[in-house]
């Protein structure tokens, strides 16, 4: 496995950058937040080669769905996927992700 990094200043920075590589007509994605990072891994090559570019930030999310604005560039908790015209991210917080263990250790 051979990790790329893309270091951001800010959590809406990644939500912008995620939002933007989003397939068309999807507007829920998930985001990592693991060991106090904030990360999403995408994938590089679509043979066997296994690799990944991780984009990050440090900081800490609250909530399990935060709806994100990008015209505003913010984000709010919030219950529910309501709207078609905002983009959504789940926030997956693994008790243990060796991949993201690999790849932060070589930061």
């Amino acid at each position: 496995m051979h990790v790329e990094y893309e270091e951001f200043e800010s959590i809406p920075d990644i939500f912008s950058y995620m939002a933007s590589v989003m397939p068309p007509m999807k507007n829920t994605m998930p985001i990592n937040y693991y060991k106090g990072y904030i990360f999403a891994f995408i994938p590089l090559t679509h043979s066997n080669d296994n690799v990944y570019l991780m984009i990050y930030t440090k900081g800490t999310l609250d909530g399990r769905i935060l709806e994100f604005d990008i015209n505003a560039n913010t984000y709010r908790k919030v219950n529910a996927i309501e709207r078609a015209d905002k983009t959504y991210f789940i926030v997956m917080t693994p008790k243990r992700n060796t991949l993201a263990d690999e790849a932060i250790k070589s930061l």
